[in-house]
């Protein structure tokens, strides 16, 4: 049995829900937070989320607005997403400090080197969705033809440009849970070089379903540093268990 399975095995299921719930509220209180400081700091935001439009179509990058409430919503959503961004290394820290106990005393020393590159890795995937989305517009214009006009709701603009971003992050977390499952027991280096050719199909499915504007660059945007960090994680494996 797994040392995680043994720590678990060792709380009762009040006791793992708590600690589960505990950890759940204090990050949801730090989204929270980070939310009301980008509400407040809105303009700034926006400006910056407004760029890779601008950098696209450098001649027309206006907002059309068509509906008095879409103002109020356009914030409300730069500052849900803002929240969970600026809070994402609290968030990350309670999210390991959850998994750490299944761990031997000497894998918890990792515990600060896994928050940080958690943070690093999600903000990779941040920076990553932010410079392809202004081929994604381009390419997205091209493909409606020159005589549409570019008039964009910036609901919608930013609704697809922040879910980008946020799944870019995420997905992005890859090598850091495959590393952790690596450290846990749950499976092994060897394994996952084993499943080299079934993992890559999966990670070229994913990044066609999971990527918002569907466009081929965006695509291999997230295949490739996707395809880099699963052999990247399979050496670090290797090296954590020596």
């Amino acid at each position: 049995m797994s040392n995680f399975r043994k720590a678990v095995a060792g709380m009762t299921l009040a006791e793992h829900l708590g600690e589960a719930r505990r950890r759940f509220l204090q990050s949801a209180a730090a989204v929270l937070v980070a939310g009301v400081v980008s509400f407040m700091i809105y303009p700034e935001i926006l400006r910056v989320l407004q760029d890779p439009y601008c950098r696209a179509l450098p001649r027309h990058c206006t907002f059309l607005v068509t509906n008095p409430l879409d103002g109020l919503t356009l914030r409300v959503k730069i500052a849900f997403f803002g929240g969970l961004f600026f809070s994402s290394p609290f968030v990350f820290w309670h999210a390991w400090r959850f998994i750490t106990p299944g761990l031997k005393s000497k894998e918890r020393r990792y515990a600060v080197p896994f928050v940080a590159a958690s943070v690093v890795f999600f903000s990779g995937g941040v920076a990553v969705a932010y410079f392809s989305f202004g081929h994604a517009i381009a390419f997205l214009q091209s493909i409606g033809g020159k005589s549409l006009i570019s008039d964009y709701n910036p609901n919608q603009y930013l609704g697809l440009f922040l879910m980008m971003m946020f799944i870019f992050g995420i997905t992005f977390e890859f090598p850091i849970v495959l590393v952790a499952l690596e450290l846990a027991g749950v499976v092994t280096p060897r394994q996952l070089l084993r499943s080299w050719r079934y993992a890559l199909i999966a990670i070229t499915v994913a990044s066609a379903v999971f990527t918002p504007s569907g466009d081929p660059l965006s695509m291999l945007a997230l295949a490739t540093p996707l395809t880099v960090f699963y052999f990247l994680s399979i050496g670090v494996g290797k090296l954590l268990h020596k």
